[in-house]
């Protein structure tokens, strides 16, 4: 009996050393996760924490890459015609009726475009289409949009505008979430590529989409992409040569 009774205590006295041991553990795994919940998110709660971590993220703008100040005075030189305000809310405008067309499913409602963009974007809705998804982008508001690059390389001339933009972003296959949130903002930004180019339809039909610039009465180079007649023969370049800016790509950066 009395050696029953020191087995029993022995028994006990293991198990009540790994109750203390488990809870002295827990309590440290505790102190040190509340530690950090504190520390990253504000509040002892780590699931409410990263909770409120992803609201503050969805409500909070996307910063976008701003070399405005630097690429705007060498675009005025190159174009002196060039408007700023009118070419970024054509940039907005472009943007915005790129994602209502992928998430009507329809290429038609993109305000314009070259072929390269369109093309790309029936690219994008045809996928869907076979997958028998829905991309829907709704509540779109774009927050800022500021030049990002500035390229000159064989006659044509690009300008990524970058924008800053919001949404419900979220994706169906049949009939059914399977990414995004249908009640949640998301923020994102998007490159849109603005392209300068002498002949829209030589370039858009061509396998190479660079020009030469060269005057069209003696061939001569012309000095710059802004030269408004040939230095050689005083021919006016604007008249024989249709200069058009349009928008080539758009990318979630």
């Amino acid at each position: 009996m009395i050696g029953m009774i020191i087995v029993l205590v022995l028994i006990l006295a293991i198990v009540l050393t790994i109750v203390i041991s488990v809870y002295k553990a827990y309590r440290k795994v505790h102190d040190t996760v509340t530690s950090y919940s504190q520390a990253f998110f504000g509040t002892d709660n780590p699931i409410e924490g990263m909770k409120k971590a992803e609201l503050e993220s969805a409500s909070t703008p996307k910063s976008v890459s701003s070399a405005t100040n630097l690429y705007l005075p060498q675009i005025m030189k190159d174009f002196p015609e060039f408007h700023y305000d009118e070419m970024k809310t054509r940039a907005e405008n472009v943007l915005t009726s790129y994602l209502q067309s992928i998430d009507n499913r329809n290429s038609s409602i993109l305000t314009e475009g070259m072929s390269e963009l369109r093309e790309n974007l029936d690219l994008r809705i045809q996928m869907l289409k076979d997958q028998n998804m829905q991309e829907h982008f709704e509540r779109i508001h774009i927050h800022r949009t500021e030049i990002n690059q500035y390229r000159k390389n064989k006659g044509r001339c690009s300008i990524v505008l970058q924008s800053s933009v919001e949404y419900i972003h979220y994706r169906e296959q049949n009939g059914q979430v399977t990414s995004g949130h249908t009640d949640m903002k998301e923020q994102a930004r998007y490159n849109i590529e603005l392209v300068y180019i002498q002949d829209r339809d030589f370039v858009e039909n061509s396998a190479d989409s660079g020009l030469a610039l060269n005057c069209p009465n003696c061939g001569g180079p012309l000095p710059k992409l802004g030269a408004k007649k040939c230095i050689y023969c005083d021919t006016p370049i604007i008249e024989f040569n249709l200069r058009v800016w349009n928008f080539s790509s758009v990318k979630e950066s």
